[in-house]
């Protein structure tokens, strides 16, 4: 299926992806600011998967950073300089076909769409990964697994004072671990384009479906509110109270932090990015990958870096399995560095990976 992208997908796509962000994937502002520039300088398309050939070529836009940080700057700019530099970099005779957004979050979801919008080239109805993750690894397709596999990544970003660009390329752990330092050292945020790979390979370990999920996730938050979102994943509200605590700071270019609600259950929420842990009287009661998302008092979506100390919050916490996944969200070594800034062991047990 082919059809073009419009102002009500943009609306439903950033309500739709800050959802699916679980407390990450950008900011509601920036992405909705990004997506409505893309329809205002040309007209986005969307594939579906089916549409291209499994050896045609597509690539990751993406955005690496922590939302929080105090000095976060990407510009349309720098979004067209990492493909620009991207394309530089492909094999001879090789040419994209498409673009495909990293995961689901306010402003990932639309990730690719002003490209698409200046370039020409259609954005993919897949992602990475059909919900935010932290790490650059986690939405790469499992590419780390490939012994064969070069990662090229392309990067841009920064206040003109800080600004950085480059190409990195080599092994995926190492070019990733380049492009988050690059984050840091641009203020917070810095865009990428990387890792060109095979239509059918995206398909086979991504998440294809997922910008139509968001979008239609989107609009039944729309017309229903956060209960009939609840209704949609299966979930349920698990918390509702005043933010009695909150931390957060910048760990090697990631949020990281905790959240502590007054209510009776004592409800703990702790981040990387995302949440990764929700704990009520001591007891575990979700884990990263399910969803665990806050909204305010009066609904809206409320991202990690933008919770505050005494505000009011409602905590949704929807099963993994109803969720589009990649496969590297049952990779437990992915999980090592996320374990080790909390703490405490979380990785998916090793029959999830059946």
């Amino acid at each position: 299926m082919k059809r073009n992208l419009t102002s009500d997908d943009v609306r439903a796509a950033i309500w739709g992806g800050a959802i699916l962000g679980g407390g990450g994937g950008g900011l509601i502002e920036s992405g909705e600011r990004a997506a409505r520039l893309a329809l205002q300088v040309g007209t986005p398309q969307l594939w579906s998967v089916d549409e291209f050939d499994p050896a045609a070529l597509t690539a990751t836009m993406a955005l690496v950073g922590a939302p929080a940080a105090p000095d976060p700057h990407v510009q349309p700019a720098h979004l067209l300089r990492t493909l620009e530099l991207l394309r530089r970099e492909l094999p001879a005779g090789r040419k994209l076909v498409g673009l495909h957004a990293n995961e689901n979050g306010a402003e990932t979801t639309v990730n690719g769409w002003f490209h698409a919008a200046m370039s020409g080239l259609p954005v993919i109805d897949l992602a990475c990964n059909g919900r935010a993750h932290p790490s650059s690894v986690m939405g790469a397709l499992g590419l780390h697994t490939e012994p064969d596999y070069l990662s090229v990544q392309a990067y841009s970003g920064g206040e003109p004072h800080r600004y950085v660009e480059g190409v990195v390329s080599g092994r995926l752990e190492q070019t990733s671990a380049v492009v988050r330092r690059a984050s840091v050292e641009a203020g917070g945020l810095v865009a990428v384009a990387r890792n060109p790979v095979d239509v059918g390979y995206a398909r086979q370990h991504g998440a294809p479906g997922a910008i139509s999920h968001a979008i239609a996730l989107g609009q039944t938050y729309l017309d229903g509110g956060v209960d009939a979102v609840a209704r949609s994943l299966d979930g349920r509200i698990v918390a509702e109270g005043t933010v009695r605590t909150y931390r957060c700071e910048q760990q090697e270019g990631l949020d990281v932090g905790i959240v502590e609600l007054d209510d009776p259950a004592r409800t703990t929420l702790r981040f990387i990015n995302e949440y990764m842990l929700l704990a009520q009287q001591g007891k575990r009661i979700a884990r990263f990958p399910d969803l665990v998302m806050t909204f305010s008092d009066d609904g809206k979506p409320v991202v990690s870096a933008h919770v505050r100390q005494g505000a009011r919050l409602r905590v949704l916490v929807a099963p993994r399995a109803r969720l589009l996944l990649s496969r590297t969200m049952f990779m437990p070594e992915l999980y090592r560095p996320l374990e080790k800034s909390l703490g405490e062991a979380f990785a998916p047990a090793e029959e999830a990976l059946a």
